[in-house]
C-alpha cells in the first residue's frame, strides 16, 4: 500500500530546517538568532546571503511585528516568506525572487549515478576553505566557519574529479543539514562540465548513506527546478523572498 506524503507537514519541516541551517550559519558569526511563535528573526544583520527572518506557519505571522524584530537600518535586509503569505511592500520591502520547496520522498529510487566522482565530507578548516572557494567559484570569504562541522547535523559533501581526497579538484558539493525527521539540501553547485543532475545524484547517494530512510526538502528556482525534478523531487509549494527596498 503505498503512503500518501503529508505535504503540508513537509512544507512546515522544510521551513523548519532551512530556518535552522540559517540559525547555524549567523550563531557561528556569533549572531544567534530567536525563534518566537511562527518565524525566526535574527535581531542584527544576519551574513551575507542570508535573510534575516524565515517565517515557520503560513498564519498569525504579523507583517509589522515581523518587520519589527529585524535591523532595518542596515542595508540587505531580508525576510524569507515561507509559504508566500505576507504583503512586506507597505514595509518598505519589494519582492527579490519566488521559489518552490522541494521534496524528495525516502523510497524514491536511487538517484541515477552521475560521472565517476569521488564523493566525501568536509573534514576541518583548511577542507571547508576549499569547499567554498569552489562553491564560490572564486575566492572564499569566510561565509562559512568551522564550527559549522560540528554537532553532527550539517555536512557538507564534496564531490571532487580523480585524483582522490588529498589532490582531486572539487567540482560538485552541497551542504546537507538534519533538522527533525527530514535533510535539508541547499548550496548544491557544479562546476567543471559537470552537470546539476549528477551533482544531485553523488549528494543524494551520500544523505541516504548517512540518514537512511528520511526525506530530503530544499528550494530551487529555474533552471535549477528543473533539476531537482529530474532527480525525483516534488514541488511543496512556493515561497518569496523579501529585500528592503533601498
Amino acid at each position: 500500500m503505498t503512503t500518501i506524503p503529508d505535504l503540508h507537514g513537509l512544507r512546515l519541516a522544510a521551513a523548519l530546517d532551512n530556518a535552522a541551517w540559517c540559525d547555524a550559519v549567523c550563531r557561528s558569526h556569533g549572531l544567534p538568532g530567536v525563534f518566537a511563535g511562527n518565524a525566526w528573526t535574527s535581531p542584527r544583520r544576519t551574513p551575507p546571503l542570508y535573510p534575516d527572518a524565515v517565517t515557520l506557519s503560513p498564519d498569525g505571522v504579523s507583517a509589522a511585528a515581523l518587520v519589527a524584530a529585524l535591523d532595518t537600518g542596515s542595508p540587505g535586509c531580508s525576510v524569507k516568506d515561507s509559504f508566500a503569505s505576507l504583503d512586506l511592500g507597505p514595509e518598505g520591502f519589494r519582492v527579490l525572487f519566488e521559489a518552490q520547496w522541494i521534496h524528495r520522498a525516502a523510497e524514491a529510487p536511487a538517484a541515477a549515478a552521475g560521472p565517476l566522482l569521488e564523493w566525501s565530507e568536509v573534514a576541518g578548516a583548511g577542507e571547508l576553505r576549499q569547499w567554498e572557494a569552489a562553491w564560490a567559484d572564486g575566492e572564499p570569504s569566510g561565509l562559512f566557519r568551522p564550527d559549522l562541522l560540528i554537532g553532527g547535523t550539517t555536512v557538507f559533501l564534496t564531490g571532487r574529479a580523480g585524483g582522490g581526497r588529498a589532490d582531486g579538484r572539487i567540482v560538485a558539493g552541497a551542504v546537507a543539514h538534519r533538522s527533525g525527521d527530514v535533510v535539508g539540501v541547499s548550496n548544491l553547485f557544479a562546476r567543471g562540465g559537470v552537470s546539476a543532475g549528477a551533482a544531485w545524484a553523488g549528494t543524494l547517494t551520500a544523505v541516504a548513506a548517512r540518514w537512511p530512510g528520511l526525506p530530503v526538502v530544499g528550494y530551487e528556482s529555474g533552471e535549477d527546478l528543473d533539476a531537482a525534478l529530474r532527480a525525483g523531487f516534488t514541488v511543496l509549494g512556493p515561497l518569496r523572498v523579501w529585500i528592503a527596498a533601498a
